[in-house]
């Protein structure tokens, strides 16, 4: 190993880590807490040389020790957590998770019970007798059809479903900027957000059947969009 002149603890740490400007107040905190971490830790910077494949290794010291409290804003939490507490709150998580599981076990089995009953499939049965039929009336899945298509029109009309209402004392220029919010927000969900529409029908006929549906909705950074999904029971 052979060590460079240069590699002192004098060097300047500008040379190591430049220092960075901080655009917001919530960038300027992560910053201070990053600094925290390597203002008091000396700079070791060690040039070992591969004489073999004539390359070199840099070796800057070990790294500076953080925990959950000094950490950066964006830092892997399972990294610096202690791997005795990880187990704990696993282990938590894995027995609430089980115990939500479970408390739904009758209702997953009235589900699937009900799912028989909608007359989508034709079985060969051999109870009670060989060749009896195995037809269900579909009045069940007509029901639950005709909730969708009454409720599909009620809530998502040909204009759109979203409507504005003014609080309080109104004026021509609030209601001209209501108008404008909701025409907006319909162009939104009606042209932009692709999605909407068909997980909303199937969401409205899987409510009608399981009796809960549930939408999920979030900005989705890739899109640069709102997006709503369907989320079954």
């Amino acid at each position: 190993m052979a060590r460079d002149p240069l590699s002192s603890n004098n060097i300047d740490k500008a040379l190591i880590r430049a220092p960075a400007t901080a655009n917001s107040l919530e960038e300027a905190e992560i910053l201070e807490q990053e600094n925290a971490l390597f203002s008091d830790q000396p700079v070791e910077v060690e040039i070992e040389e591969d004489t073999e494949e004539g390359g070199a290794t840099i070796n800057f010291g070990p790294t500076p020790d953080m925990d959950a409290a000094n950490a950066p804003f964006d830092a892997n939490l399972a990294e610096i957590i202690d791997s005795a507490e990880l187990g704990a709150i696993s282990l938590k998580i894995l027995s609430a998770y089980e115990d939500d599981k479970n408390s739904r076990e009758d209702w997953e089995d009235t589900y699937s019970k009900g799912l028989e009953l909608l007359g989508l499939r034709y079985d060969n049965r051999t109870e009670p007798f060989a060749g009896a039929t195995g037809v269900i009336h579909p009045l069940l899945n007509e029901a639950v059809t005709q909730f969708q298509a009454g409720a599909y029109k009620e809530l998502i009309p040909a204009n759109g479903p979203v409507k504005t209402k003014i609080i309080g004392a109104s004026s021509a220029e609030m209601d001209a900027r209501a108008d404008r919010v909701k025409d907006y927000m319909n162009y939104q969900i009606m042209y932009e957000m692709e999605e909407y529409e068909p997980e909303f029908d199937q969401m409205l006929y899987y409510l009608g059947c399981a009796g809960s549906a549930f939408k999920k909705v979030y900005q989705d950074t890739q899109l640069g969009r709102p997006v709503s999904k369907f989320v079954p029971a």
